[in-house]
């Protein structure tokens, strides 16, 4: 999460005094002067975008520019103006932007398209931009072209303020959270050069390339407390030494190292961790640093490979080990609060549970009905993978504390959508015929809203911690012939993704999922990513 970005460009110690920043003429930056809609000295090129003056938002001075973005085709949807700048000169440019619903991205606009912003940083401020060098003296357009991105409706409004240096006077803003330096000393191939410094969720919030060769660069970086990585590529695979000159890199916060290197090949990357919390995966129970690093700037079945490298090595702890899982950290303490172990069969997330199960004393047992005991079910059916095999059979990521009766009326049957209920259990889980808006015929047993988001997550956890071996379970039952599709890697039909990707959207990560994914994690040494990072979900599926 990028509060800010401003560089420092060192050309040499020769060009050092004629390389500090100096103030440019951007009118009207703070947006306080407006013609109706329309601020003083700034032009839109299209209709894709419309101007209106807020005093609602605002990051300093009165008003702003909310910005109503209203195209889904941004080809020239830009707010420019035009600024003189002098050779040999280096500017500070950077403006203030405020997202609202996080569907569109703003891009900086100096003399040629610069950074992002980062759309899913909402309802707060952030700072992007750009240290740009003069070649000769001229005048270049300054501004920000916006961009829409996945799931935009046709209309969001985003607000910028603080365009600066301006001519009010103001220059560039100082960093009020973690200040960075990276020194960057080239190699003869300065250009093949470039690096970045990932968010959690493996976005770039900050980067930098287009250097020179053999000279030393400042830059400077300002972010927030959380979990990042520095990611320094050499596009040649040579890495900035030693062979192609004495080239090296260090990142630092005041006296503190927290990245360096000079001799790698394609890329090298660095975890590191800002304030006291990692700021990865949110809640109580923070990702451990760097748990996912190697998974950043990775997408579709790619990154689900690297996922699969990353948490392929539990520690299994045995089918019988599952019960003190269950003791320690299967207990209500987000409905009832009761402390009783909690089942998501019988669980009413709204109301008073029609029995509680005691942790230990009420572990299955004989059951003759619903309410007799609670035992372990795999939620992803252990027939579909042959049986009691290990790991599958012992693995607390898919096997859940379930009350015994209702376990048993599930069966192996698919997770899907009931249209003629069957069996009903106390909290409304159903076994019955699939709804024809399923796209499959067959019989199904359909969880409550309240947790079809944390089944969901488990079997895509499925999908790619058992990616080595999960193309081979599809003929091992009826079931699990409906559900798998014999790959490694999209691994389910395509009705049973559509369903999935619909509740882990419909029923967003809970403390409760964040708590267990912990508990998991210290108990058979791996974690679920799409807990940690739900977001992966629409990357990879």
């Amino acid at each position: 999460m990028l509060h800010g970005k401003y560089k420092n460009k060192l050309i040499s110690t020769a060009l050092l005094l004629g390389s500090l920043p100096v103030m440019a003429n951007v009118t009207n930056g703070g947006f306080e002067q407006w013609s109706g809609n329309t601020p003083d000295a700034w032009t839109t090129i299209d209709g894709g975008i419309s101007l209106s003056r807020s005093t609602s938002t605002v990051k300093s001075g009165s008003s702003s520019a909310a910005v109503n973005v209203t195209t889904g085709s941004q080809s020239n949807t830009d707010l420019l103006q035009q600024v003189t700048v002098e050779a040999g000169k280096t500017y500070n440019f950077s403006a203030d932007v405020y997202h609202t619903e996080g569907k569109i991205k703003a891009r900086l606009y100096v003399d040629g398209y610069q950074g992002y912003s980062n759309q899913a940083q909402t309802n707060q401020w952030q700072t992007v931009s750009h240290s740009y060098t003069a070649s000769s003296d001229k005048t270049i357009s300054v501004g920000l072209r916006f961009y829409d991105v996945s799931g935009f409706d046709g209309s969001e409004t985003v607000y910028v303020d603080n365009f600066l240096p301006n001519a009010d006077g103001s220059a560039s803003t100082s960093c009020t959270d973690n200040s960075l330096t990276l020194t960057l000393n080239t190699d003869n191939y300065g250009s093949e050069t470039s690096w970045a410094v990932n968010n959690n969720q493996g976005s770039a919030i900050a980067n930098g390339s287009g250097y020179a060769s053999n000279t030393q660069y400042d830059e400077q970086i300002c972010l927030t407390d959380g979990t990042y990585a520095l990611v320094i590529s050499d596009s040649y695979g040579d890495g900035m030494c030693c062979s192609t000159g004495s080239g090296s890199y260090a990142l630092k916060q005041g006296s503190t190292t927290l990245a360096s290197g000079a001799s790698f090949s394609n890329t090298d990357s660095t975890a590191f961790t800002l304030g006291g919390g990692s700021g990865d995966g949110g809640g109580t129970n923070p990702t451990p640093t760097g748990y996912y690093v190697t998974a950043q700037g990775l997408s579709g079945y790619t990154l689900k490979t690297e996922l699969y490298n990353i948490i392929k090595d539990h520690n299994a702890q045995g089918y019988s080990a599952i019960w003190n899982f269950y003791d320690s950290s299967a207990r209500d303490q987000y409905f009832e609060n009761d402390n009783s172990i909690l089942d998501m069969y019988s669980e009413k997330p709204n109301g008073s549970d029609s029995y509680n199960y005691t942790a230990v004393s009420d572990q299955c047992g004989n059951y003759s009905g619903e309410g007799g005991c609670y035992n372990r079910e795999h939620s992803f059916p252990k027939s579909w993978f042959g049986g009691t095999i290990e790991p599958m059979n012992s693995d607390v990521h898919h096997i859940y504390a379930t009350d015994g009766y209702v376990n048993s009326k599930r069966s192996n049957f698919p997770f899907g959508e009931v249209a003629s209920a069957s069996f009903t259990s106390t909290n409304g889980s159903k076994l019955g015929s699939a709804a024809s808006s399923l796209n499959y015929s067959g019989t199904v047993f359909e969880p409550i809203d309240e947790f079809k988001g944390d089944f969901a997550r488990a079997y895509f956890y499925m999908a790619t911690r058992y990616e080595n071996v999960i193309g081979t379970w599809q003929t091992k039952t009826t079931s699990s012939n409906a559900v798998l599709n014999g790959s490694s890697n999209k691994v389910f039909e395509s009705w049973v993704v559509a369903m999935l990707l619909n509740w882990h959207n419909s029923d967003p990560v809970s403390q409760m999922e964040l708590d267990r994914n912990q508990a998991a994690f210290e108990f058979q040494g791996n974690r679920n990513p799409y807990i940690d990072h739900p977001e992966f979900v629409e990357m990879i599926w």
